[in-house]
């Protein structure tokens, strides 16, 4: 499962991961990159950057509720 870190704290994610936002409240999750393999995550990636575009300088943010990111790495965790 990914790591929820809070905004202030470290601003890279370790080699072979990556940063997302998710929610109202912009929860930070350090996630594996592995799990870009997903249809769903590739899926919830090709919606953020219709909704939000592709600027570089903003981070990545999912358009989903935080609960049901987190449903969706616990099960690509088991895998």
């Amino acid at each position: 499962m990914p790591k929820k870190v809070e905004a202030e704290g470290r601003k890279r994610a370790p080699k072979g991961h990556f940063v997302v936002y998710v929610g109202s409240e912009m929860t930070r999750f350090v996630v594996p990159i592995s799990y870009l393999k997903n249809p769903l995550l590739q899926e919830l990636l090709h919606k953020a950057a219709e909704d939000y575009g592709y600027d570089h300088q903003s981070p990545i943010v999912l358009p989903c509720d935080e609960s049901s990111f987190r449903g969706l790495v616990s099960s690509l965790a088991k895998r």
